[in-house]
């Protein structure tokens, strides 16, 4: 579809849950994601005189009420506004453009973003936005067509990279797709298509799923430090369990089509409990660890929805059990949601460009 030259382009991108396999997409692994519709960035493209990136009012704070207040907001939300994100996006679209010869006309545009993703939750926040905005642009210069399915993952994390933020692809595939993606981060995949395998699956596949989050999460980006460069060092027991790993997410690949739920809770299980032995307790975080616990003391699997700040919960026993959770999560003070999985964002341009 051809846009026209004065229309408003607006785009959402969703928080995401990796359900199994994670961490392992760093590591040439196996896992499952899913795009949840609870939480989501959106992005506006205005076509303009100049090109513009709009701060948020709330998340690009410029003007403060003092030295104290903005050293207290820089140590509850870090530098991280939207608008580095937006900048990034934009070169990184142009100069992927530029050296595939997709030529891109001359008009300029406005960019705005909003996000109700909570911060630091390993929802995948940072990439809703790079993900929304991507699709706006697609639009606005019409070369939706011209760049593969495939290939729009890499372009959200190279330009979170030009940020220094350390990610695995699994987060923006899952963002970019839809629904439930199984994928293959095997080596020789990567090494021979730029890319790995990326299986839609049929989303009435999953029981009913649960999140836990806490209000004022501890900072999920830190996690994956010590055990990267151990894993880069051939630290065997890094290696070994980082592959077990990646086999839980074709495990758990299985176990959904057959529907075999049992499995389900013992693969989630296993999950965090691997992660748990690789990352350690200082790493993770009492708070995080807590969240899995409290779904684990009624009897509830439960594992990491990314990096830490998040909890994914399956309750094999049904309603009754997830009252239970729900209640208990109260009295924890962690707030608890039912998971709204989204459907296949794909349409018929973009399944056109898939292969």
């Amino acid at each position: 579809m051809t846009t026209h030259e004065n229309e408003t382009i607006e785009h959402k991108a969703y928080a995401r849950i990796g359900l199994l396999g994670n961490p392992s997409d760093v590591y040439y692994g196996r896992t499952i994601s899913l795009s949840i519709g609870n939480f989501w960035a959106s992005v506006k493209l205005v076509p303009s005189k100049d090109l513009v990136i709009v701060p948020h009012p709330t998340n690009d704070l410029v003007q403060f009420h003092s030295l104290s207040n903005l050293v207290n907001r820089l140590q509850s939300d870090g530098y991280y506004g939207g608008v580095r994100l937006l900048v990034a996006i934009c070169k990184t679209f142009h100069n992927h453009c530029k050296e595939h010869n997709i030529s891109l006309h001359e008009r300029n545009f406005t960019l705005s973003y909003d996000t109700n993703i909570p911060r630091q939750t390993g929802l995948s926040g940072s990439s809703a936005i790079v993900c929304a905005a991507l699709s706006c642009l697609l639009d606005f210069y019409d070369v939706r067509h011209l760049i593969k399915v495939k290939l729009r993952p890499h372009l959200i994390l190279n330009a979170e990279k030009e940020l220094g933020i350390v990610a695995g692809l699994q987060d923006r595939v899952a963002q970019v797709y839809g629904g439930v993606v199984y994928m293959d981060f095997s080596k020789k995949h990567m090494e021979a298509l730029g890319h790995g395998i990326y299986e839609p699956m049929d989303i009435e596949l999953l029981p009913p799923l649960y999140l836990i989050y806490a209000e004022n999460p501890s900072d999920s980006g830190k996690v994956h430090s010590t055990v990267r460069q151990r894993w880069l060092n051939g630290d065997e027991f890094i290696i070994s369990s980082m592959e077990e790993v990646a086999n839980i997410g074709l495990e758990g690949r299985t176990a959904l089509v057959e529907k075999d739920y049992r499995k389900l809770f013992d693969l989630m299980n296993r999950n965090f409990d691997l992660r748990r032995k690789m990352f350690g307790d200082d790493a993770l975080g009492a708070l995080n660890i807590e969240m899995v616990e409290v779904a684990r003391r009624i009897g509830a699997a439960s594992k990491f929805t990314g990096s830490g700040g998040a909890v994914v919960v399956y309750c094999p026993e049904g309603p009754t059990q997830a009252q239970l959770l729900e209640d208990a999560c109260k009295s924890a003070g962690f707030i608890f949601q039912p998971v709204k999985v989204m459907p296949s964002f794909l349409n018929d341009v973009d399944i056109g460009t898939m292969s």
